[in-house]
């Protein structure tokens, strides 16, 4: 049936945007703690690290740019902003077993249809092993199959409101240098890396072929360290730093999250560093 004829129950499609995606790492949970944080009035708001998108579908920013490395999830954003009933149509025709994911996780999301390639990505992520996008040295997703009672990926109102929310809002697929530099003076940037890894197993970095490793966090530290100490910099902008970092990167760290809040010259960081309590690890 095609999507665009589909009848929503009562109050299925009012009300807020909420997260379209499972995202390991996602803060749905920490929202309370996160919002207290975000400058008000918001002039724009950046997201370099999009993932799930939990802070920008709670803050619901008039004027926003969310970017990420991960080509097929920047793709999967895109085409629920711009072609939300097409995805819809292809999510219809998914089955939820272990047959039809193999052969789905098989598919060359360059050679399907747009909507299609996002359908796929919507299918795997609501239908693997914890929600997880893991990729080999060959950039195949390679995350198996999960075991749910009921897994929901074809869920009209859900969609419909994030397309809603993603009116106007930049999407790109950049490093997060490059969204960094697009931040401007009063603007707000959160930035929250993927997780470094606590096991040779448990990484949820490996979301793109190059993996974001402990070095990534380190160069995402003196980018920002780079930038506060420019004196040639007169921009501002207020910057939300998420880190996650495991005991033994560092002898005497605690392993759970570090919150750093700026307000320092800079097109982005130079972060005063404190821990939350309410960011630790037995919350996610």
């Amino acid at each position: 049936m095609p999507a665009i004829a589909l009848t929503l129950p009562p109050g299925a499609e009012p009300g807020p945007a909420t997260p379209f995606l499972k995202w390991a790492g996602g803060k749905t949970s920490l929202l309370s703690e996160l919002l207290k944080h975000v400058p008000s009035p918001l002039r724009r708001y950046h997201e370099p690290f999009v993932g799930g998108g939990a802070l920008f579908f709670a803050v619901a920013p008039r004027r926003a740019v969310l970017s990420d490395a991960n080509g097929e999830l920047i793709h999967c954003w895109r085409q629920v902003r711009d072609d939300v009933h097409a995805v819809l149509d292809a999510l219809s025709v998914h089955v939820y077993d272990r047959v039809r994911f193999e052969a789905v996780r098989a598919l060359e999301p360059l050679r399907l249809l747009p909507a299609e390639r996002a359908a796929r990505f919507i299918y795997l992520n609501k239908t693997c092993f914890n929600g997880l996008w893991r990729v080999n040295r060959a950039g195949r997703f390679n995350v198996p199959f999960g075991r749910y009672k009921n897994p929901t990926f074809h869920h009209p109102g859900l969609l419909l409101r994030a397309s809603r929310a993603l009116r106007g809002v930049q999407i790109h697929r950049a490093p997060f240098e490059i969204a960094l530099q697009r931040a401007s003076p009063g603007e707000f940037v959160y930035l929250d890396p993927p997780y470094d890894p606590v096991s040779e197993t448990a990484s949820f970095t490996s979301y793109t072929r190059n993996a974001f490793t402990w070095a990534d966090q380190e160069r995402l530290a003196a980018e920002c360290a780079a930038i506060g100490r420019d004196p040639l910099t007169i921009r501002r902008a207020h910057v939300l730093l998420l880190r996650h970092q495991p005991h033994d990167q560092e002898e005497g760290h605690h392993r759970g999250h570090e919150v750093g809040i700026g307000d320092l010259p800079g097109t982005a960081v130079g972060c005063m560093r404190r821990l939350l309590d309410a960011l630790d690890d037995d919350r996610l």
